[in-house]
C-alpha cells in the first residue's frame, strides 16, 4: 500500500559519541517549574501543582556545532521570548511509573529552548484559551545533541544559563527545580502512557525575555554543552 502524499520526515536527534539517532515521538513541556520563574510570571510556586503542555515534534530545531544556526522569528508576534530548559529523552515508556524507578526510563539529556509568542500567550490566558498558538510555532523548540545517561548520569544540579549577544539574561541551577525530573515523569505517566522517543522539557529559570531579529542566543547547561542560535 502506497502513501497518497510523501511521508513526513521522522524527527531524530543526534547522540553525542554515536552515529546512531534518537527518533522523537512526542514533546511534553512542564510549566513554571522554577520558583523564581513562577514568581516572575505572577504565580505562587508553593501552592501550584505542576502542569504540562505539548509542542509538535516537528517544532524541534536541531542545533549542532559551535557556530550559531539561523532561527526564524515567527509571524503574528511582536514579543518572542526565550526559555532555556533541560530536556529529558525517554528510552522506556509506561503508565503510572513509580517515582523511585522513573530515572531508569531516561535515555539521555539535552539543552533545549521553549520559544514562546508571549503576547499571544498573554492573550490566550486573558481569554482562557489554549496556548497552542503561543507555544507551537515552527522551530519553537531548539534542541542540542543528546547526552546518554549511561555516560553522564542523571543531572540534578549545575548551572543553566542563556545569554543574548553575550549578555547573560537567565541563570539558575538544576537543583532549583520545584518538581524533579523523576517526579515529572511519574506524574505525566498518570495522564498519558509514555513511550520511548518522548521528550520532556523540564522548565526554565527566571529571566525569560524577548529576543529580536539579529540577536544571538547562547543556551548552556553544565555537562550538556552549548547551543547558539541567531534570530533571523
Amino acid at each position: 500500500m502506497l502513501s497518497v502524499i510523501p511521508n513526513p520526515p521522522r524527527i531524530a536527534l543526534p547522540i553525542v559519541g554515536s552515529d546512531d539517532l534518537f527518533p522523537v515521538r512526542r514533546v511534553y513541556c512542564v510549566g513554571r517549574n522554577y520558583a523564581a520563574h513562577a514568581r516572575e510570571m505572577g504565580k505562587d510556586p508553593d501552592r501550584e501543582p505542576p502542569f504540562f503542555f505539548m509542542k509538535p515534534a516537528d517544532a524541534l530545531q536541531i542545533v549542532t556545532g559551535d557556530d550559531p544556526v539561523d532561527h526564524p522569528y515567527p509571524p503574528r508576534t511582536e514579543n518572542y521570548h526565550f526559555e532555556v530548559e533541560m530536556v529529558a529523552a525517554l528510552g522506556l515508556g509506561g503508565r503510572d511509573i513509580a517515582e523511585a524507578s522513573a530515572l531508569g526510563h531516561v535515555y539521555g539529556y539535552a539543552v533545549g529552548l521553549d520559544m514562546t509568542r508571549r503576547d499571544v500567550q498573554d492573550e490566550a490566558k486573558r481569554l482562557a484559551r489554549p496556548w497552542d498558538l503561543a507555544k507551537s510555532a515552527d522551530a519553537s523548540a531548539p534542541i542540542g545533541p543528546l547526552h546518554p545517561a549511561s555516560a553522564i548520569g542523571h543531572p540534578t544540579r549545575g548551572a543553566i544559563t542563556l545569554a543574548v549577544d553575550a549578555r547573560e539574561r537567565q541563570r539558575g541551577d538544576l537543583s532549583e527545580m520545584i518538581w524533579s525530573t523523576q517526579e515529572q515523569i511519574a506524574l505525566l505517566s498518570t495522564y498519558f502512557e509514555l513511550h520511548p522517543g518522548d521528550l520532556i522539557f523540564t522548565g526554565t529559570p527566571s529571566g525569560v525575555g524577548a529576543v529580536s531579529r539579529g540577536e544571538t542566543m547562547t543556551a548552556a547547561i553544565d555537562g550538556l554543552g552549548v547551543i547558539r542560535l541567531r534570530v533571523v
